[in-house]
C-alpha cells in the first residue's frame, strides 16, 4: 500500500502553501550555507566553521530547521563534522512572536522564545535541558538576520553562574 505523504519543502514555489502564521518566517524558507567563527565557552578558543542548514515546511503552522557545521582550518579546508541541530520554528501567541525546539548533538534540548521583525528574529532560551553527558549550558541567545541577501546570526552562550558571552557568528547565503 502506497500511502502519500506531503513532502517538505524548502522552495516556496513547490509543495503545500507556507501558513499564514509564518508569514513572519518566510524569508528564511529555503537552504543556506556558509562560514562563520566561533568562541569555545569554556576556554576562550576560536575556531572557524562551515555550515548547511535549511528551512522548510509542509503546509503546517512550524518550520523544520536542521543544522549541520563543519570545523575548518585555516585555509577553509574541513578538519571534522562539528555541531548538528534540529528542531521546528513555530509561531508564538502574538502575532511576531516565536517558539523554537532545538535538539543538538551535543546531548542539549532547547526551547526558545522571540520574536520577529524587520528581517530580523531575535531568540533567548527558556529552558535547556542536558543529557547526563552533556556540557551544562545555562542559556543561548541567537540573532538572525537578513542583509543583502545573506542570512547573518550571531549567538552568545552563558555557562553556568556565568554571563552571556560571544558564541558563534555566521554569514550563510541561499544554496
Amino acid at each position: 500500500m502506497t500511502i502519500p505523504i506531503p513532502i517538505d519543502t524548502s522552495d516556496l514555489r513547490a509543495g503545500a502553501p507556507l501558513h499564514d502564521r509564518l508569514l513572519a518566517l518566510l524569508p528564511l524558507v529555503g537552504k543556506w550555507v556558509g562560514e562563520g567563527v566561533g568562541v569555545v565557552a569554556s576556554s576562550g578558543e576560536e575556531f572557524r566553521f562551515g555550515q548547511r542548514l535549511s528551512f522548510a515546511h509542509d503546509g503546517r503552522p512550524f518550520l523544520a530547521y536542521e543544522s549541520r557545521s563543519w570545523l575548518l582550518d585555516g585555509d577553509g579546508a574541513v578538519i571534522r563534522a562539528a555541531m548538528r541541530e534540529s528542531g521546528f520554528w513555530r509561531a508564538g501567541p502574538g502575532e511576531d512572536d516565536l517558539e523554537v525546539q532545538l535538539v543538538n548533538s551535543a546531548g542539549l534540548s532547547e526551547m526558545l522564545t522571540g520574536v520577529a521583525g524587520d528581517l530580523r528574529w531575535e531568540l533567548t532560551t527558556e529552558v535547556v535541558v542536558p543529557t547526563p553527558t552533556a556540557r551544562q549550558v545555562a542559556g543561548e541567545r541567537r540573532l538572525y538576520a537578513l542583509r543583502d541577501e545573506s542570512l547573518a546570526y550571531a549567538t552568545e552562550l552563558a555557562l553556568p553562574g556565568g554571563d552571556f558571552e560571544p558564541h558563534l557568528n555566521g554569514a550563510l547565503r541561499r544554496a
